[in-house]
């Protein structure tokens, strides 16, 4: 049978369950990310889990957001995690080395693999043709541990992309254009696969720039084919080995087709306070603008960086201006600051930041109060800048470049400059600020090192058959309501199984009347208001203690809901 790139990785690596959508499906992850913010509780999870070593192909450790290190906890958390992944079989790049997803993308990438990381914005990955999802730092560690990561199999979309884009007009408006139609929510359990004669005409850099926004549009992930624009990357990047050619077969079917012409589109920016919020940077109109912010995982790349050298170079930024870029990548920084391009901007006015997530997060360059802000990352929610009054747009590299400029909104294509940059036929490739880990058989001699902030992770027990302490009760509406509305003294749920309204979580059967599944009330008679919901509990198999059960979950019914069952899952550990 003929299946798109999405089902041949998902089957490839399918553990459990069908292929079908919606239903409840398992898979093994080859690679692993995680970066600081997130991290120390996901080594910390690990750790407790006592798997000497990692069992992925590859996990990588990135230190990229609390780069500040404003006080001793940011410092701890990183040499933490530099301590407890080396010991591990964990790689661990150093800050200073880069975002994690553009890192991951030029250094680590396999065309094929999965890959789960504890950011959302993961799916990067899928510019080069990897399954790459964004997760908890548990679903991480259970990953590390050999566990499968579960996930219900997602829709898959194909976005046919047909023609060229036109002078201008960027990878970012493509994304920006999808989520103009299908909103933050359109790509909910669905995973967007990009085809058409358009894709080859775009690079890996912007491939990853479309895959990393898709996170916006509460997609699963994104994902591009591994073709022979992949494996020029790959080749410059001095990893063509990591090659593999990878396309959906050409009849797949797929579950939605999306059109775009990229010869049709115009400069696009997202408006305040949503990504969805979309129109033409002309249609926007000439907005005065106080900041500009050229950098996140987003749009930070080398051909991001020289396009906007280019505009900038030989110019002034515009008085009313701060002007603020931030390169991917130490690799992007050096190759910038080789070639004369990082001069260009420095001379321009622009201010130079570390190769780290910074304004994108908050973490630094907060606006004035009241003020515009234009900006290449991918959210522009209330307040996620550090200033709440003040409004982000969001743009590509060359809008913002030309808007520094000028110090209003500008559509880029008033421009007579060439931006047409060719990829470099090697990339320069130094990663001493990635550490190895220790080799098998060597983890007790590295000592890891926890700082006061840095406590173990509480190990969990088996339920024990009976359980005895305070109850705290939390009443109004959580309580299970007899169904017809009589004076009977309704019970809270939290003493429910207590007195026998509802059946025990372990499955044994206490007073209280049942009938063909339905819940009575012990006083009336009545029928309850409350429905009783199954949960699936999952851990590591490496995990011991930890035993896969099943639960009721009881939640209350709202006025004038249907009495009717709802299925509700979560996969957690104990």
């Amino acid at each position: 049978m003929a299946m798109n790139l999405t089902q041949k990785i998902l089957s490839a690596h399918l553990l459990s369950g069908e292929l079908i959508p919606g239903s409840e499906i398992s898979i093994r992850i080859d690679q692993t990310l995680t970066q600081d913010s997130t991290g120390t509780m996901a080594y910390l999870q690990f750790e407790a889990m006592g798997v000497k070593r990692v069992k992925t192909k590859k996990s990588v450790a990135y230190i990229d957001h609390n780069t500040l290190q404003t006080g001793f906890e940011n410092a701890d958390d990183h040499y933490y995690i530099q301590t407890v992944t080396k010991k591990h079989g964990i790689y661990c790049s150093k800050p200073g080395n880069g975002i994690c997803h553009q890192v991951q993308l030029e250094r680590f990438g396999v065309p094929g693999y999965t890959l789960l990381g504890s950011d959302s914005h993961t799916p990067t990955g899928g510019g080069i043709g990897m399954l790459a999802i964004g997760a908890g730092g548990l679903d991480v560690a259970v990953a590390m541990g050999g566990g499968a990561y579960y996930l219900a199999c997602p829709r898959v979309v194909g976005v046919h992309l047909h023609g060229k884009l036109s002078y201008g007009v960027a990878a970012k408006d493509i994304i920006l254009e999808v989520l103009r139609r299908l909103t933050v929510k359109g790509g909910v359990g669905k995973v967007m696969e990009y085809i058409g004669d358009g894709v080859k005409t775009l690079s890996v850099p912007e491939r990853a720039t479309i895959t990393n926004m898709g996170a916006e549009l509460g997609a699963t992930t994104s994902i591009f084919p591994s073709d022979e624009v992949t494996h020029a990357f790959l080749k410059a990047q001095q990893r063509e080995q990591d090659f593999v050619p990878l396309s959906a077969d050409p009849d797949a079917a797929y579950d939605e087709i999306l059109d775009i012409d990229l010869t049709a589109l115009e400069p696009l920016v997202a408006k305040p306070h949503m990504p969805d919020i979309v129109e033409t940077v002309k249609q926007c109109g000439p907005i005065k603008v106080d900041q500009v912010f050229i950098g996140s995982c987003t749009n930070s790349s080398y051909t991001d960086m020289m396009r906007v050298a280019r505009i900038l170079k030989g110019k002034t930024v515009h008085p009313d201006v701060s002007l603020v870029i931030g390169p991917g990548s130490k690799q992007v920084l050096t190759m910038l600051a080789r070639n004369g391009a990082l001069a260009d901007m420095i001379a321009a006015g622009a201010r130079i930041l570390e190769s780290a997530c910074g304004p994108c997060i908050g973490m630094g360059q907060s606006p004035r109060t009241n003020a515009v802000s234009v900006r290449t990352n991918n959210r522009n929610f209330y307040g996620r800048s550090g200033t709440k009054s003040a409004g982000i747009y969001l743009v590509s590299c060359e809008t913002a470049a030309v808007t520094a400029l000028t110090g209003v909104l500008t559509d880029p294509r008033c421009l007579d400059i060439d931006l047409d940059i060719p990829m470099p036929e090697t990339y320069t490739v130094n990663d001493n600020l990635v550490i190895p880990p220790v080799a098998p058989g060597e983890e007790d001699t590295v000592e890891v090192v926890r700082g006061p902030n840095i406590q173990p992770f509480p190990l969990g027990k088996p339920l024990a058959d009976a359980i005895s302490g305070k109850v705290l009760l939390k009443m109004e509406d959580h309580r299970p309501h007899c169904a017809v509305g009589c004076e009977a003294p309704a019970v809270p749920l939290e003493c429910a199984v207590l007195v026998g309204l509802l059946p025990d979580p372990r499955g044994r059967d206490v007073p209280g009347a049942r009938e063909e599944g339905r819940r009575w009330h012990p006083r009336c008679g009545h029928e309850l208001r409350a429905r009783v919901e199954p949960r699936t509990r999952r851990a590591c198999p490496a995990v011991s203690g930890y035993p896969r059960c099943r639960r009721e979950v009881v939640r209350p019914y709202s006025s004038g809901e249907p009495y009717q069952q709802r299925h509700s899952s979560a996969d957690v550990p104990e």
